[in-house]
């Protein structure tokens, strides 16, 4: 190090980065503790009480029970701009199977009374000791920027009903309104890596419950029945002409039929059957397209059936486009691009996945923008890569197997955080 670089004064990220390394020793231990307790939508009492712990520790002002399990921490330092930065922290109920010393063995029941098991299958256990990392790094190094830093710890993210619960609570009047926000979330790329995308970047998602009415007869007579079964299926096959002939070449758009139930015995034709069907667009006009094209067919069906009764259809789990700000998405990977080694940063691109994140942001009336952090094992990756085999060898977010490598996975997320919530409060 030559007598000029040690002269230079040190950037404001790389002061409040400085105690990275101690920040990480706790940081490891909390992520296991989440991971090895983790809790279902709206039942995160334990990760919210950790969370509302630390901020409080660290000197925020501290709201909790936003939107039930929700906390919020705000700290204030001068005059400035304002970012919220968001975690959430519910887990799914999935049986683990990673083999990790600290894999979940816990189950729970879920709002329906049943058994299940549960299990951070998808990171969020990451996404809360990162954000209060960043949390402590910017609380211990006030001298370094100025304004004010908003922790936002979201519940039931898996059920498209977090972020709307916390805003039905007041969120809006109960914090200072942010200029901007920010979200991460860790994925299944290479551990060490950020990638960020511009413009639209989680699809939008929508659930729907079609309910088939017929008419029950013997299993030995089915001339006096309107048989559900047969009606759900010429349903089932009729709507996959909706991607492969009503939506033009080139548009994205999915139609998945997830569950088609009917009946419970094999001499018995049922009096109704349903379907649970799920869609993912980018673009609204696509999305309205399909649904009127679902119900349009569903609706013929039923009638060229005989059906008795219309047929029922009930939308849940609905969850917005996440569609990334262009000018804070090319300000923070302009950001990132500083901060970390220029090959670690790669075009997210789109992902098929949804997420309820942007109700906040949108509801505030701010820009966000969305990023993620790659989690895998760098070898496994680049063997997987190499092999052409990332999709079979590589297990993604709500596997069983799902397992991110807790370094450099956590110190990335937080480094992150920092780096983006710096590039507008640093002095």
């Amino acid at each position: 190090m030559n007598e000029e670089s040690l002269d230079r004064p040190m950037s404001p990220i790389a002061k409040v980065l400085a105690d990275l390394e101690a920040t990480s020793l706790w940081q490891e231990q909390v992520y296991k503790q989440i991971h090895s307790h983790p809790e279902l939508s709206f039942q995160e009492t334990k990760t919210a009480a950790l969370a509302s712990s630390k901020l409080k520790e660290l000197g925020y002002d501290v709201l909790e029970g936003i939107g039930r399990t929700g906390v919020v921490g705000v700290l204030q330092n001068g005059e400035g701009q304002t970012v919220l930065a968001r975690a959430d922290m519910d887990a799914l109920p999935v049986k683990e199977n990673t083999g990790l010393p600290y894999a979940s063995t816990l189950t729970t029941t879920d709002d329906t009374g049943k058994t299940v098991s549960v299990a951070h299958a998808c990171g969020h256990d990451a996404h809360v000791t990162c954000l209060l990392g960043a949390a402590e790094l910017l609380a211990n190094a006030r001298e370094s920027w100025a304004g004010t830093f908003i922790a936002l710890f979201q519940p039931a993210e898996e059920v498209a009903g977090g972020a709307k619960a916390m805003l039905d609570d007041g969120l809006r009047e109960k914090i200072p309104k942010p200029d901007v926000a920010f979200s991460q979330h860790v994925l299944a790329h290479a551990a060490g890596t950020v990638g960020t995308q511009v413009g639209p970047v989680l699809s939008a998602g929508d659930s729907i419950r079609i309910t088939l009415h017929g008419k029950g007869s013997h299993g030995s007579m089915p001339h006096n029945s309107v048989d559900p079964v047969v009606l759900a299926a010429l349903v089932v096959l009729r709507l996959q002409t909706i991607v492969a002939r009503e939506t033009k070449p080139g548009e994205f758009a999915v139609l998945t039929v997830g569950s088609s139930v009917a009946g419970s015995k094999s001499n018995i034709i049922s009096d109704h059957a349903v379907l649970l069907v799920n869609l993912r667009t980018y673009d609204m006009a696509v999305r309205q397209r399909m649904i009127d094209s679902i119900e349009r067919m569903v609706q013929a069906e039923c009638r060229a059936s005989g059906s008795p009764h219309p047929p029922e259809f009930q939308y849940y789990d609905q969850y917005p486009l996440t569609e990334n700000d262009p000018d804070v998405t090319e300000k923070i990977t302009s950001a990132f691009r500083c901060h970390f080694p220029a090959e670690t940063i790669f075009n997210l691109g789109r992902v098929t996945a949804s997420e309820d994140f942007s109700h906040v942001p949108d509801a505030l009336g701010i820009p966000y923008t969305y990023w993620g952090v790659g989690c895998i094992d760098p070898d496994k990756y680049k063997h997987a890569l190499e092999a052409g085999r990332v999709e079979q060898d590589i297990p993604v977010n709500h596997s069983e197997f799902f397992a991110p490598v807790i370094q450099p996975t956590l110190s990335i997320g937080t480094q992150a955080l920092v780096v983006a919530a710096l590039t507008y409060l640093a002095k």
